[in-house]
């Protein structure tokens, strides 16, 4: 295992504005204040920017447990609050089994293999009005 991996993330998670989306890249475990942090900086930038998706690359985290599956959870609950949707890319195999294993199904969150497929995945998604509802599109 990598140091890279394997430090914690302390202080501030840079949160990246690409166009409608806001891209978070976590790399190793998050502490409590860290996350609330991360959770507080995504609800003030979606509200002030009006984007409407969030991309949360977590191809550098090499465990999740239930405390990051719950970080995750709440952050695709605010986000749909304000009109966004979430998507988590790179998760990894044994990432993917571990939540299985602790019963975690992450509500309000779409998965992505890696974080281009995200951005096309949040580009093909009905548009958010917002109200707080998707606009459907007819065929």
């Amino acid at each position: 295992m990598s140091e890279a991996h394997s430090r914690p993330v302390t202080g501030h998670v840079p949160v990246l504005r690409l166009g409608d989306v806001l891209l978070v890249t976590l790399q190793g475990d998050l502490h409590d204040s860290t996350a609330q942090q991360l959770q507080q900086d995504l609800a003030d930038t979606i509200v002030r920017t009006g984007v409407r998706g969030v991309l949360i690359d977590i191809s550098g985290v090499e465990i999740v447990d239930s405390f990051l599956g719950r970080v995750l959870a709440e952050i695709a609950a605010q986000a749909e609050l304000l009109a966004a949707r979430t998507v988590v890319a790179g998760m990894r195999p044994a990432v993917a089994i571990t939540l299985v294993e602790l019963g975690l199904t992450l509500p309000g969150l779409s998965t992505a293999l890696s974080t281009e497929a995200g951005m096309e995945l949040l580009s093909q998604q009905a548009p958010v009005s917002r109200a707080g509802r998707a606009r459907r599109e007819s065929p």
